[in-house]
């Protein structure tokens, strides 16, 4: 297994040297570097690689989304807390709504399928749109109008949306007792619980870090095991129908430490970002080799038109959450752009209905084409929607110069401070 993620760094990080030369986002590399070492194709990574990936991609995503609170002040969110709240939630409903429609004359399944299929595809994909939002944070494009932070929180909260939801149409559908009352009540409480619980363990760890004084390294190495550490405690209990978004407590984490302390904020993030130099190779790479080529394949022409179609629907949901943000028309559009990818949700939820249907004898032909269209999903807009996004921040949003000047000089400063740390 040692030598199967060696190999995978290296040939990642040389993609990743190769692409930033010609301005295109290393992510599609890494995406690409997975598929083909991948099952799929030649089958070169250990299998035992492959089967702890999905405890792999789940720490990958902790760094992003600690990352993302470290960044995510609270005067940029007084900026954007009406559009972000509806970003959570309406331009899923414009997809998913698409495809119940749809869906049954175009892949033959019935309508609580299309349902189910609906909520694996409407949910935009963290593992593209935080890091590269942070980016673009740290670069200061957008941040006057706190767009990146817009972005951020609102994809954040698009996915706890979507999977909550997703998680009570698998229930009825394959037949499980479930309280609908209390799942939908539910999504509202797991996002009050999850904000408090972050408050509290950003406290605790302040006063801990002012107390004892660990190096930088060591406090966030503590930040990233106890985070890690909380995102199995949500696991156990989701188990257990205690409505919990530990995800979303990750995030305010990090946005607290922030608030009360922007100093070692700043330091977090940075250390963090060293972390994810190696993250994001196994994070992206991880997906790709957990990409079904031949799903794909069956999944066919319609499920393309199907996809394309719905991000068409989605986007017209994205844009109306920016009327009256007073963005500028480029401004909008990126924001719509940012809102297309997708990866992370569709790889760890994608195979889910086919593994239930299986595991209670049903026909488990509609499983096999809700993982098709996931795959599917992931091929089309991942690579396309990264190298969007970035071309998108290039030219669509302006450069904040005091932001960006403050910015370096942090990061000088930053550097000395870590010499001398260190």
């Amino acid at each position: 297994m040692a030598l199967s993620l060696a190999e995978l760094m290296i040939l990642c990080l040389l993609v990743e040297y190769l692409l930033q030369r010609i301005h295109v986002p290393p992510l599609i590399g890494m995406l690409a570097v997975g598929a083909v070492l991948g099952p799929q194709i030649l089958g070169l990574l250990d299998p035992d690689l492959i089967r702890i990936g999905s405890d792999l991609r789940m720490i990958a995503l902790i760094v992003i989304l600690l990352r993302a609170g470290l960044e995510l002040s609270r005067e940029s969110l007084h900026k954007v807390g009406l559009q972000a709240i509806l970003l959570a939630f309406l331009p899923a409903v414009f997809e998913a709504a698409l495809i119940i429609a749809l869906a049954p004359g175009m892949l033959s399944i019935s309508r609580g399928e299309s349902v189910l299929l609906a909520c694996v595809l409407a949910a935009v994909s963290p593992a593209v749109v935080v890091p590269m939002m942070v980016q673009f944070i740290k670069e200061g494009r957008g941040t006057k109008k706190a767009i990146p932070t817009l972005v951020l929180a609102g994809a954040s909260l698009d996915d706890v949306t979507v999977i909550v939801a997703y998680s009570i149409v698998l229930s009825l559908y394959v037949g499980d007792a479930v309280n609908i009352s209390w799942m939908i009540a539910s999504i509202p409480l797991s996002l009050v619980f999850a904000v408090i619980v972050g408050y509290l363990i950003a406290r605790f760890l302040i006063r801990v870090f002012e107390r004892y004084n660990p190096r930088a390294t060591k406090r966030a190495m503590t930040l990233l095991a106890i985070a890690i550490a909380l995102v199995h405690i949500g696991d156990l209990l989701e188990a257990r129908h205690i409505p919990f978004a530990a995800l979303l407590a990750v995030m305010a984490i990090g946005f607290i430490i922030l608030e009360k302390k922007e100093s070692m904020a700043h330091e977090l993030s940075s250390k963090l970002g060293k972390i994810w130099v190696f993250a994001q190779i196994v994070l992206f790479a991880m997906v790709g080799a957990q990409v079904d080529l031949n799903a794909a394949k069956e999944a066919g022409m319609a499920a393309i038109f199907l996809i394309l179609i719905a991000l068409v629907s989605r986007s017209v949901g994205t844009y109306l959450c920016t009327l009256g943000s007073g963005f500028s028309l480029k401004e909008k559009l990126f924001v719509v752009i940012s809102y297309l990818p997708k990866a992370t949700v569709q790889a760890a939820i994608g195979s889910a209905p086919l593994a239930a249907m299986a595991e209670r004898g049903m026909d488990t032909r509609p499983g096999q084409i809700i993982l098709a269209v996931a795959v599917m999903s992931i091929l089309l807009t991942a690579p396309l929607g990264a190298f969007a996004i970035s071309w998108g921040g290039r030219h669509l949003l302006s450069v904040d110069g005091t932001q960006e000047s403050s910015s370096s000089a942090l990061e000088e400063s930053q550097a000395e401070y870590d010499l001398l740390k260190d």
